[in-house]
């Protein structure tokens, strides 16, 4: 990057780290909370990680910079809105705090799975798997957790159920950033992570501490931990990450034990109707249809890839396995018993010059539908362009032989296109899998002497 932008954007960083000292001296001279302090000042510093985040150079994955400045922008905005409503008499409705922050950890998870990976193009089922792992594994433990918390942590019970989801999705944070700094030893950006949500979560175990024995206090010393954890997950995208890159069966692992859970959670509340809030309930539901739409979308890609794959060593005109799918099953062949024919269409060319390619075409394939007639069960048959075919037959000879005869004699009648009697041969080069070196050269040059001498088919020397 430029260095006049390098330098803009080292400000940005520097304005988020001064402005956290700038917070942390005026608390500790100043304890009482006050608007400036912890109204304007400790969100600014919020609003300015998210915008490091935003900001990050160009060599991060767009979506991760996206997803983990909207993340720390979520929580900014809810911490903004919790502030206001301890100072001002005027209220924002108090659950959009709640929404603010429980879209924080789905976002920043889907971030920082991106960040600390090596890929670029997302998918649907990436997409999914954040989802169901972060709606079905947190809300399920809080589900959980949800009857033994009540009897420590006063209030709501939706209250108390938020005030446990939260150390449960860093906790989810936590193991991914764990894992990728496994798998990327030698990553800063991957140490840099866990490093910052590691103190985010120990500031959100402190919270529900102090929540459920003494009581939270607003404003204390301890809500810096907050924004130090968010600016230094923010300062990570400042630095590349490790070659190594998560791997999909975590996160497809982590779905399915989401998935396993949500339905033990309703197989609890089938069994004992009042053990569970309905709110606790409905994440679950939403869960496993996700599950559901996951294994859709799966399946739909597994065959998409299956069609791929055929279609990648299929000749599109007659529907014959392709040069390349040929050429590998040659590699086989060299190491096994087995006869190599290659085939050229005598006569051919004059079709195509008299009648027209779309004649010509319509030839091939009904060439194609004879040859593969003609030919016993395990055999190859493959057009490797144009009107050149090759055949491969594994066993001993006679085999060879006989197949070549029997694809010279499925030509010897005429075919009927475009009102005419259309009549071509073959020359036929056959070569046995000896080791005694390339065998399609081999084939080859015989191919072209059964062509020269008229004698339909010719075998290469050993």
């Amino acid at each position: 990057m430029a260095i006049g932008t390098a330098r803009r954007y080292l400000t940005l960083r520097l304005v988020a780290v001064g402005m956290l000292i700038l917070h942390l001296g005026v608390r500790l001279v100043f304890p009482a909370p006050t608007v400036f302090s912890d109204l304007i000042l400790f969100n600014l510093v919020a609003l300015s990680t998210a915008l490091s985040a935003f900001y990050a150079p160009l060599f991060n994955d767009h979506l991760a910079t996206l997803s983990i400045g909207f993340a720390l922008g979520l929580w900014a905005c809810g911490s903004l809105i919790s502030s206001w409503n301890s100072f001002m008499s005027f209220h924002i409705w108090g659950r959009s705090t709640d929404i603010a922050y429980a879209l924080f950890y789905p976002f920043l998870l889907f971030g920082m799975i991106r960040a600390l990976s090596a890929k670029r193009k997302v998918r649907a089922l990436e997409l999914l798997d954040v989802i169901i792992i972060a709606l079905g594994v947190s809300t399920v433990l809080a589900s959980l957790l949800l009857a033994p918390a009540m009897t420590h942590i006063n209030g709501e019970p939706f209250a108390v159920f938020l005030s446990i989801l939260y150390p449960i999705g860093d906790c989810i944070l936590l193991a991914i950033a764990l894992v990728a700094l496994i798998l990327q030893m030698k990553s800063l950006r991957s140490f840099i992570m866990l490093v910052g949500v590691g103190i985010f979560a120990a500031t959100d175990l402190y919270f529900l501490w102090k929540s459920a024995t003494t009581g939270y206090a607003f404003a204390s010393l301890f809500d810096d931990g907050w924004v130090l954890g968010l600016l230094i997950i923010a300062e990570s995208l400042w630095h590349k990450g490790g070659e190594g890159e998560l791997s999909d069966r975590i996160t497809s692992i982590a779905a399915t034990i989401a998935l396993i859970a949500s339905a033990t959670i309703l197989g609890i509340a089938a069994v004992k109707p009042h053990y569970f809030p309905t709110f606790a309930l409905i994440p679950a539901l939403i869960t496993i249809m996700l599950a559901f739409i996951r294994m859709s979308v799966a399946l739909r890609q597994s065959r998409l890839a299956d069609t791929d794959r055929e279609l990648a060593r299929t000749d599109e005109l007659t529907g014959l396995a392709n040069r390349r799918r040929f050429l590998a099953e040659l590699e086989i062949l060299a190491r096994k018993d087995g006869t190599l024919l290659l085939l050229d269409l005598d006569g051919f060319k004059r079709v195509n010059d008299t009648l027209g390619h779309d004649v010509g075409d319509q030839l091939l394939k009904q060439i194609a539908v004879r040859f593969t007639r003609s030919l016993p069960n395990g055999v190859l048959l493959a057009r490797l362009g144009g009107d050149e075919f090759g055949v491969i037959i594994y066993g001993e000879e006679p085999a060879g032989i006989e197949v070549a005869q029997a694809l010279r004699a499925c030509l010897s009648y005429p075919f009927a296109l475009a009102g005419e009697s259309i009549s071509v041969g073959v020359s036929i080069g056959r070569v046995v899998s000896d080791g005694k070196g390339d065998l399609l050269k081999r084939a080859d040059i015989a191919m072209y002497e059964a062509k020269r001498s008229g004698t339909g088919i010719a075998t290469a020397e050993s």
